[in-house]
């Protein structure tokens, strides 16, 4: 049963499953693939379904079982790539068709850039620090919207209550997983939502500077001095008493 996988890992991609280097990268994959009978992978990525599957043609690339894409907007079978109906319908019940009113709200702002490749249920702009403006995250809050800020880059403008962390808890729900062997991995903003769910969890030692600094006082994040794939691999022993490890 999925209920009885001893480790549940819950991780970005950029700069933290596809973070650190080449070696680095190679140990650690081929480690997961080594116990892939008791490892559940799911990607949590502000990344699309498409760039996941572009990763996956390479036959030394560890497949997920589950992709939370998107921003936690999108959930799909790793294999199969069939939505999980009951948290896709609750995306979209929150968000309805608000996409083209997203984008003529946001028309006129300083500072951001749409991006081309906006999920259905999110849409997503570049942004400038320096240029953009409070008043414009405060116009997406007062609309009803969340606005999520990483690396000092994106700006996704998003359903209310929906991100990272609460649909990686829905999809918990949903499977019947045990919370105590669930690990999520991050490096960036758009994962702070994961570390406030409570789960144990693992910044690796390439976190931006904000990130680190919102979990300063989270006792739940373990935050690794090792970057990308080095830091979660350092994360996963550090809980392994915990969570059994996979050895």
């Amino acid at each position: 049963m999925i209920s009885d996988y001893p480790l549940v890992l819950a991780t970005d991609l950029d700069g933290t499953f596809l973070g650190g280097s080449d070696r680095q990268r190679a140990e650690f994959y081929e480690y997961l693939q080594k116990h892939r009978d008791r490892l559940l992978l799911v990607f949590v990525t502000g990344r699309d379904v498409e760039f996941v599957q572009s990763l996956c043609e390479d036959s030394k690339f560890p497949n997920p079982d589950y992709i939370i894409g998107d921003v936690g907007t999108t959930v799909v079978h790793g294999k199969t790539l069939e939505p999980l109906e009951s948290i896709q319908r609750w995306v979209e019940e929150i968000w309805g068709n608000a996409s083209d009113c997203v984008k003529e709200m946001m028309a006129n702002e300083p500072g951001i850039e749409l991006q081309e490749c906006s999920g259905p249920r999110r849409v997503s702009y570049y942004y400038k620090p320096e240029k953009l403006q409070e008043s414009t995250v405060q116009k997406v809050v007062d609309a009803g919207f969340d606005c999520i800020l990483s690396a000092d880059v994106y700006l996704d403008v998003m359903p209310k209550g929906v991100s990272k962390g609460p649909t990686l808890m829905k999809f918990i729900e949903l499977l019947g997983l045990n919370t105590d062997n669930v690990i999520p991995a991050g490096d960036s903003l758009n994962d702070l939502s994961l570390f406030k769910t409570g789960l144990k969890s693992v910044a690796v030692g390439n976190a931006e500077p904000k990130l680190v600094k919102h979990i300063a006082t989270m006792d739940n994040v373990y935050h690794s001095p090792y970057p990308g794939t080095a830091g979660i691999w350092d994360g996963l022993k550090h809980y392994s008493k915990l969570i059994g490890g996979l050895n």
